[in-house]
């Protein structure tokens, strides 16, 4: 599924996209928590994953960084502040934000065809 596609399902608001390219990106693959630990135990191929969480701070774009996701997805209408958007400009993270609990955001894009392959 593409980034794009990703989009669309959730309704989500960009809050940074790096390079407007990766929205074509595809992706194989998501993972939700709020568990950083349970993201560095189970995540194993980041570049085609999409993160999706509800826990906002840096501790998150860290994980992220570490398992090479570059595409987050803020659920619960959490948006991330001024300082971390910056951080994640630096570190070449997108970051997309929901207003769906991290429930509901996955089970839509699971209907809409991204299965873990």
């Amino acid at each position: 599924m593409k980034l794009r596609q990703v989009k669309e399902i959730l309704n989500a608001d960009e809050i940074l996209i790096n390079d407007q390219k990766v929205l074509e990106r595809e992706l194989s693959q998501g993972f939700s928590s709020d568990l950083m630990s349970d993201a560095l135990a189970l995540v194993d191929d980041g570049e085609k994953t999409l993160f999706l969480t509800g826990l906002v701070n840096n501790q998150t774009l860290r994980t992220a960084e570490m398992l090479d996701i570059d595409i987050i997805v803020f659920v619960r209408n959490k948006v991330p502040d001024v300082q971390m958007i910056e951080m994640a400009k630096s570190l070449s993270i997108n970051i997309l934000s929901t207003s769906y609990t991290m429930y509901e955001a996955c089970g839509r894009l699971y209907q809409g065809g991204l299965h873990n392959d």
